[in-house]
């Protein structure tokens, strides 16, 4: 991969989105510095970019030879804003790479797959213009079909709006995942919301520039981390909203009558990912006052 990535002259960058994270971003560090820099020269730099973290992110990151930028201090002739999104955004301007990786600080099982797994297919292949990983997270299930361990965002909201809307991005098995390597060429064309709906959002302007074609998956077999309480999931759920009504009114499908009835989910047989499809029709009774019967029997 290396040897690949040298020929065709690709400049790769991490970034790594913190905000009090100092638990875990050491270990991070550590391992992609040693194993992805040192020992396979896979990537060019590693940087963190912070939403102004009030633990020892910063500290720990640089000592652990990152390099550490506030989101702020990056184009500060700009309005300073606080989000996950925001700090994405300003990879763009700060770092070097022809292909950008962003994987989250907060990942307790860490691995260099993390990184190589989604970088691969964007070396490998030069139609490919973003990669999202997708991943188990570790459940205490028996027998061999459990769910595919979308997380109750994906499941309860985006893998819906996406079925109803764009049923082609149901193939996402993780869609929200926050594992995920893009060629510069293309993030420098998109919108950046700067909180939770991000990762919605480059789906939906992705696919909408470049087809379903531009994309690729990788499985980086499991993913573990703290899980949200649900107040956190109603706020990520209603900024995905925002970020969707938004794209939806300017693609104007949310006018169309002909909405798919077919919910798309996932899950996992062993080693293999199964996609559902589900007719789901909501039919609607009309007001009673409608019906003759009703009106007979009240005298209305």
């Amino acid at each position: 991969m290396v040897e690949t990535k040298e020929k065709k002259g690709l400049k790769i960058s991490l970034c790594l989105p913190t905000l009090n994270e100092e638990k875990t971003i050491g270990k991070e560090i550590i391992l992609f510095k040693s194993e992805l820099v040192e020992r396979y020269p896979l990537l060019d730099e590693i940087a963190v970019i912070d939403s102004g973290s009030e633990d020892k992110t910063l500290e720990v990151a640089r000592n652990f030879g990152a390099d550490t930028y506030l989101a702020s201090d990056i184009l500060p002739e700009l309005e300073p804003k606080r989000g996950k999104g925001e700090n994405l955004w300003k990879a763009i301007y700060q770092l070097e790479g022809d292909i950008i990786v962003y994987v989250d600080a907060d990942i307790s099982n860490i691995h260099p797959r993390f990184v190589y797994g989604l970088v691969a297919p964007l070396i490998y292949r030069d139609e490919v213009k973003y990669v999202k990983g997708f991943y188990d997270r570790p459940l205490a299930l028996s027998g061999n079909v459990r769910p595919s361990g979308g997380g109750r965002v994906t499941e309860i909201l985006v893998r819906p709006l996406f079925s109803l809307f764009f049923p082609d991005l149901t193939a996402m098995i993780q869609p929200l995942s926050g594992e995920y390597a893009v060629r510069r060429d293309v993030l420098e064309q998109i919108a950046f919301p700067i909180g939770y709906g991000v990762e919605t959002s480059h789906l939906i302007d992705v696919y909408s520039k470049y087809g379903l074609e531009a994309f690729a998956q990788t499985d980086l077999d499991k993913r573990v981390h703290e899980n949200k309480p649900t107040q956190d999931l109603g706020k990520m759920s209603f900024g995905i909203l925002q970020t969707f009504i938004k794209r939806a009114k300017a693609l104007e499908i949310l006018d169309k009558a002909d909405h798919t009835t077919i919910l798309r989910q996932f899950q996992a047989r062993r080693d293999q990912y199964e996609q559902n499809l589900i007719e789901i029709i909501e039919d609607e009774r009309p007001p009673m006052i409608e019906i003759d019967a009703y009106r007979e029997k009240f005298g209305k």
